[in-house]
């Protein structure tokens, strides 16, 4: 691996970015940065933010370098809805994929995306007021979406370390 690519939205997946860089020391690059820093092929770990499955410049990333491990960024759990982002991103089951629980800002989420999660959201929201039997992960989930904020921290990025120096730091040494 020679650096770290990520494309953000509200800021979640860029703070993931940095503090995977400071654990595994390579260079931080946004996609758009990335492209006139790093050269066709290079091989990198690629962060997005998610929406309706989708992992933003995944697919613009993937055409451009050789993407060795996949961070999507969302509201959900970390490890939630592994294969349906996957199968929606097109992912190669030899690539790591791995979620992380990022967090919300409507405040900073702009036209279309900020129209979208807020539809998403109240339906959600509604849901899961009603349901008398919620789960931690859900009442976590309830908690992201009233009162906003972020959950972003190095511990959500163990397994994603682990899988970097089994895979990648061993093959070199």
């Amino acid at each position: 691996m020679e650096a770290i690519v990520y494309v953000s939205n509200t800021g979640n997946t860029q703070r993931y970015a940095r503090l995977l860089a400071d654990q595994i020391n390579l260079p931080v690059y946004s996609l758009e940065e990335s492209k006139r820093n790093l050269k066709k092929g290079t091989e990198i770990i690629y962060l997005g933010w998610i929406m309706a499955n989708g992992i933003k410049g995944y697919k613009d990333a993937n055409e451009y370098f050789s993407i060795g491990i996949v961070c999507a960024v969302g509201m959900s759990e970390n490890g939630s809805h592994l294969e349906e982002i996957r199968k929606a991103n097109f992912i190669p089951e030899s690539i790591p994929l791995f979620t992380l629980q990022g967090g919300l800002y409507l405040e900073k989420l702009k036209g279309a995306n900020k129209m979208i999660i807020k539809m998403v959201l109240k339906k959600v929201k509604k849901e899961l007021l009603e349901k008398s039997n919620r789960t931690d992960q859900e009442n976590n989930m309830l908690d992201l979406m009233i009162h906003g904020g972020s959950r972003v921290c190095v511990e959500n990025l163990y397994e994603v370390l682990s899988c970097y120096k089994e895979n990648f730091i061993q093959k070199k040494g």
